[in-house]
């Protein structure tokens, strides 16, 4: 009952990672059953349907549901100890987008079983994910569980930009700040512009599927291509979201183990910033075939191009740091450091994808599959890798085994560069993606049996880090406040795991790396900035957890409003939106005790935090 009514960020970043560990498992293993379809020509492992609903449930698990909780597990966990503050600004909200996340999730799978998974792809092109093409309920699982998870991970972008606004350590400006908080405030900014639309994509599709609107219906009077467009203005800068906090987990990583100042700290701010600007300005670089303008896909393709510029700054910067540094390469280390050239190589085939001529060949083959992975996995993977080893210590006061570790890395790398590295040349000789097999003697058998293999290879990876996870977990706590002993920031000055009020005194921050400054003036611990006091905490509470119950209840009606049913009082539950009214009757309902009942908290006295 505990982890359903808790509010607290340190065991809400600890939910976002076991239930976005939980997705992640179930996209890899979707994952090695596509490359299993594809390990020989004209396999019949799979149907061409089923090959459909996987690949669009791979991407859309990893992408939503695998990867982005996992960041926000991080950033739950690290950011207000980075900033010197108690908790996130709105804890209650913070728990609200933790639970919409986990029940959209949820909705979004049972799709594999009640009916057919999603099956138009990740994207959901219209009109393929229309009713004509697309006649089961697999995308309106999409459409609705991504609604509803879609609206987490917006609460939580606002939270995070209000807790690092308004709630830093005196003395830490703009320009103290850790760049793992940077690269978060500047990822919830790109939240707030970037999830609206998708919400309004995917409420429209929605309205066209279940109630025979034409928004996407060439028939009707719909463009198919206006999805695009919403969807692109949302999914180009969803890269940068899922990107952006590796960056500042690599920027945290390499001057720990470096012994060294983040070299070129001012302009590694303002590259993020230019990099999310950019990346909003470059959406339809992904429809050049769409027949766009040669002045549109100029315009979009010299605007892509220039992301290289703000990028090639922090992989440089990076590179200087680790340059004359006294470098320790333990785990996280490594991650980080095998990061940078495997994020590079990404980029490199971005630059080429970017220019319009070349991408017209590349388009919807392998090269483009080979591009997104060593962006997404070899860059955003490589950094969770990074961040889990390297903070693990702080969120569980356990110190992950060096052995097993490096093990996961050289397993893990070795499998990705076999998986992806091949594709690339699968691409540029013509195999097509989204295909479920393949006709032999084309040259494709040797180079797709090495990338299944690759795949193999990565799985055991992922085995390796989880039997690393369960051994640790049976040890006693053995982590010191800071474990790595060249720790920088303030999350390092306190004990591991952090106790439930963080700080027992804010601490004053007198320069940038705030601990570093502490501990080379010869202090043992942060100067204090307030004296000891009563600590204000938020009450645990059940509501976020009824609320997103009501909302999965409201969405799972709506999708079967319009179904007919065997039972005549199934019929009138779900055709006369029963079951859709209840769910909200729920939802509001539990928004109305929150309005009513006014709740101030309680304390944590002096006495308690001097163990008197």
């Amino acid at each position: 009952m505990d982890w359903i009514t808790t509010v607290d960020h340190k065991k809400i970043a600890i939910l976002y990672l076991w239930a976005g560990g939980l997705f992640f498992g179930i996209g890899g293993i979707e994952a090695l059953l596509i490359r299993w379809q594809l390990i020989k020509p004209m396999n019949d492992f799979v149907d061409a349907q089923t090959f459909n609903e996987l690949i669009t449930m791979h991407g859309t698990t990893m992408i939503f549901l695998g990867v982005m909780p996992i960041i926000f597990a991080l950033m739950n966990a690290v950011i207000p100890l980075q900033i010197g503050a108690r908790d996130v600004a709105f804890p209650f909200l913070n728990a609200l987008g933790f639970w919409t996340f986990l029940f959209g999730g949820l909705l979004l799978n049972l799709s594999w079983m009640m009916g057919g998974a999603p099956d138009a792809g990740w994207t959901s092109y219209t009109p393929l994910s229309g009713t004509a093409y697309s006649g089961t309920h697999g995308v309106d699982f999409y459409t609705i569980g991504l609604q509803i998870a879609g609206l987490g991970t917006l609460i939580g972008g606002i939270n995070f930009l209000a807790t690092i606004i308004t709630m830093r350590a005196p003395g830490m400006s703009f320009m103290r700040m850790p760049m793992f908080a940077w690269t978060t405030f500047i990822t919830s900014a790109i939240i707030l512009f970037a999830f609206p639309a998708i919400t309004v994509g995917l409420v429209l599709l929605t309205f066209d599927r279940i109630l025979g609107a034409n928004f996407f219906v060439p028939g009707g009077g719909g463009s198919p291509v206006l999805w695009q467009h919403i969807f692109w203005i949302f999914g180009h800068p969803e890269v940068y979201i899922l990107i952006l906090p590796a960056f500042g987990i690599i920027s945290e990583v390499i001057p720990t183990f470096a012994r060294k100042r983040l070299f070129g700290y001012s302009s590694m701010v303002f590259a993020t910033i230019l990099i999310a600007f950019l990346g909003f300005m470059v959406w339809a670089h992904h429809m050049f075939t769409t027949g766009l303008s040669p002045v549109a896909n100029a315009l979009f393709a010299v605007s892509t191009m220039l992301i290289a510029v703000p990028t090639g700054i922090k992989i440089f910067n990076w590179l200087f740091t680790l340059w004359g540094g006294s470098v320790r390469f333990a785990t996280p280390n490594l991650f980080a450091s095998g990061f940078i050239p495997t994020f590079t190589m990404g980029g490199v085939t971005g630059v080429m994808l970017a220019s319009a001529p070349a991408d017209f060949q590349f388009h919807d083959t392998y090269f483009v599959v080979a591009h997104f992975h060593y962006v997404i996995v070899g860059g955003l993977v490589m950094g969770l890798f990074a961040g889990l080893h390297y903070w693990w210590p702080k969120m569980f006061g356990r110190m992950l085994s060096e052995t097993l570790g490096k093990w996961t890395f050289w397993t893990f790398i070795i499998g990705f560069h076999l998986t992806f590295f091949v594709q690339h040349f699968l691409g540029l000789m013509g195999m097509q993606r989204r295909v479920f097999t393949y006709l032999p003697n084309q040259h494709f058998d040797t180079l797709n049996l090495v990338s299944t293999i690759g795949a193999g290879l990565m799985g055991a990876g992922m085995l390796v880090f989880l039997a690393n996870v369960w051994i640790t977990s049976r040890k006693p706590p053995d982590a010191g406040g800071d474990p790595w002993e060249d720790g920088r920031t303030l999350e390092w000055s306190i004990p591991s795991p952090s106790p439930e009020y963080n700080f027992k005194q804010t601490p004053l921050v007198r320069g940038l790396d705030a601990f570093w400054k502490e501990k080379t003036a010869g202090n043992k611990g942060m100067t204090p900035a307030e004296p000891i006091g009563s600590i204000h905490m938020p009450s645990a509470t059940p509501l976020p957890f009824v609320m997103a119950v009501g909302i999965f209840i409201a969405g799972l009606g709506f999708m079967f409003s319009r179904d007919d049913f065997s039972s005549a009082l199934v019929s009138f539950l779900f055709n006369n939106y029963v079951v859709t009214g209840l769910g909200l009757l729920i939802t509001f309902g539990a928004m109305l005790v929150r309005s009513l009942y006014d709740d101030h908290g309680w304390h944590i006295e002096p006495e308690e935090l001097e163990g008197r």
